[in-house]
C-alpha cells in the first residue's frame, strides 16, 4: 500500500513545475523555428542561410522536396509531415512543380524548380547510414542521434564508425563537451582541420594528424600517438571553447588581424594544390567557437568554394548562432507583449482596473476550490475544466 502511494506521489506535478516544462518547450519550439512565427512563406527571401524546414510525404511521397513552418502549417496542415529541423541554404518548394496540381496557398507565383536546394534520405524520413525513420517503430528505447554539421544528417552512435580508441566527448552526467560533428563520411573532406591546433577538438581528441609528404606535393594523414579522446580525469566537465590563436611572431601564420587577407595564410600550406588523404575516417568532435580560428586567406577560400564547404566562414551558419538569433528574437517578443499588457493596464480607469482584479483572484479561488475537492487518483478531462468555467459565470451574475 505504501508503494502504491510512493508511485503516487512521484507521478505528481506542481502547477510551477508544469507551467516551466511548457516554457521550455515553447523555447525549443523557438530556437528550432528560429523565431520565425510560420505566417508568412520565406521563399521569397530567397536561398536563406538557415531555416526550418519540412518534408510532406502526402504531397510529394519520393521526398526530394522542402516547405517552411508556415507552409507546413497552411498548406499541409494534416499530411504527412516530416521535421528535418533546420537546413541551410534552402528555399521553399511548396507549389512548385514536384507538388503537381497542388499550389501554395501563400505564394502561388513560385519558380518551377529551386535547382540550388539539396536534399538527401531525412525528406524521406530516413536517417543514419541505418536509412531507420525516426522515432524507429520497430525499437522500444529510442536512442538520440547526433547530426552531423556538414551533411546535416543524424547518426546513431554506433554507426559513427569510431575507432575502439575513440569515444564521444562527454561528462560525468552524459552531457556532451563538444559543439559541432563531422561524420566519418565527411571528415576526409575535413581533413584539412588536423593542420590547426589540437584544441579545437574536444577533450583534445586528435585525429590522424596532417603530415607534408616529400613525394608530389601530397599531404597524407599519420596515425596520431594520443590514443583515446576521452576527457582526462582532471579536466573541467564544461564544453570547452577554443580561442583564436595568436601567432608566434617569428610564425608564418597570422594574427586576427591579418585573418582573411589573400597574401596571409595562418596554415602556410596551399590547400588547393596540397591533397589530404587518409587511410581511415574516423569523426570529429569540435569544441565551441572552432570556426573561429580557420583561415580567411584568398587561397583557403578558394579552396573552400571548391569543396563546396564556404558555409563553414559564415558565422551565421552555425546551429549555435543560430539559435541565438532566435532566442533575442523571443526575448525581444516578450518585451513587446509585456509592453503591450503594461500600457493596457496603464490606459484603463480605476473602475476597469478594479474589475480585472477581482476576476483573477475569483479565478484562483475557484481553482483553488477544484483542486481542493478533486480526486487526485483520476486524470482531468475538458470537462472539468468548463465546469471551472461555469461556475465562474455563475458567481459573476450573482455578484
Amino acid at each position: 500500500m505504501a508503494d502504491a502511494f510512493e508511485e503516487e506521489n512521484e507521478q505528481t506535478v506542481s502547477l510551477n513545475e508544469y507551467l516551466d516544462e511548457v516554457e521550455d518547450q515553447e523555447l525549443e519550439a523557438d530556437l528550432v523555428l528560429g523565431g520565425d512565427e510560420g505566417k508568412e512563406c520565406t521563399y521569397v527571401k530567397g536561398y536563406m542561410k538557415r531555416q526550418a524546414i519540412f518534408s510532406c510525404l502526402t504531397c510529394v511521397p519520393e521526398g526530394n522536396a522542402g516547405v517552411c513552418t508556415a507552409c507546413s502549417l497552411s498548406c499541409h496542415d494534416g499530411h504527412e509531415i516530416i521535421e528535418l529541423w533546420t537546413k541551410r541554404k534552402f528555399r521553399c518548394d511548396c507549389g512548385n512543380s514536384k507538388f503537381g496540381e497542388f499550389y501554395c496557398k501563400l505564394l502561388a507565383s513560385k519558380d518551377i524548380e529551386n535547382e540550388d536546394n539539396s536534399y538527401n534520405h531525412n525528406f524521406k524520413g530516413k536517417y543514419c547510414t541505418c536509412g531507420r525513420p525516426y522515432p524507429d517503430p520497430d525499437v522500444e528505447e529510442q536512442v538520440e542521434m547526433i547530426q552531423c554539421c556538414m551533411c546535416e544528417d543524424w547518426f546513431h552512435e554506433e554507426h559513427l564508425g569510431l575507432d575502439s580508441t575513440i569515444k564521444i566527448p562527454r561528462d560525468e552526467d552524459g552531457e556532451p563537451l563538444y559543439e559541432d560533428l563531422i561524420c566519418h563520411m565527411c571528415s576526409p573532406i575535413c581533413s584539412f582541420l588536423t593542420l590547426y591546433p589540437k584544441t579545437i577538438f574536444a577533450a583534445h581528441q586528435e585525429p590522424n594528424s596532417a603530415t607534408p609528404s616529400k613525394e608530389k606535393g601530397v599531404m597524407q594523414t599519420a596515425p596520431s600517438a594520443a590514443g583515446s579522446s576521452t576527457m582526462p580525469e582532471d579536466a573541467s566537465s564544461e564544453p570547452l571553447t577554443v580561442e583564436p590563436a595568436v601567432p608566434d611572431n617569428n610564425s608564418k601564420s597570422v594574427g586576427d588581424d591579418d585573418k582573411g587577407k589573400s597574401d596571409a595564410c595562418r596554415l602556410g600550406v596551399d590547400l588547393l594544390s596540397a591533397e589530404l588523404t587518409s587511410e581511415e575516417s574516423q569523426p570529429m568532435f569540435l569544441v565551441k567557437n572552432w570556426r573561429d580560428v580557420l583561415c580567411g586567406c584568398q587561397k583557403c577560400s578558394d579552396f573552400y568554394v571548391k569543396k563546396g564547404i564556404s558555409f563553414l566562414l559564415d558565422k551565421e551558419d552555425s546551429i549555435a548562432e543560430y539559435e541565438k538569433i532566435a532566442k533575442q528574437k523571443r526575448d525581444e517578443k516578450m518585451q513587446q507583449q509585456e509592453g503591450a499588457e503594461l500600457n493596457f493596464l496603464s490606459n484603463l480607469g480605476h473602475v476597469e482596473k478594479m474589475e480585472i482584479l477581482s476576476g483573477i483572484a475569483d479565478m484562483k479561488d475557484e481553482i483553488r476550490s477544484f483542486l481542493q475537492s478533486f480526486d487526485g487518483s483520476k486524470p482531468i478531462t475538458s470537462e472539468d475544466i468548463h465546469q471551472v468555467f461555469d461556475n465562474l459565470k455563475k458567481r459573476r451574475r450573482m455578484e
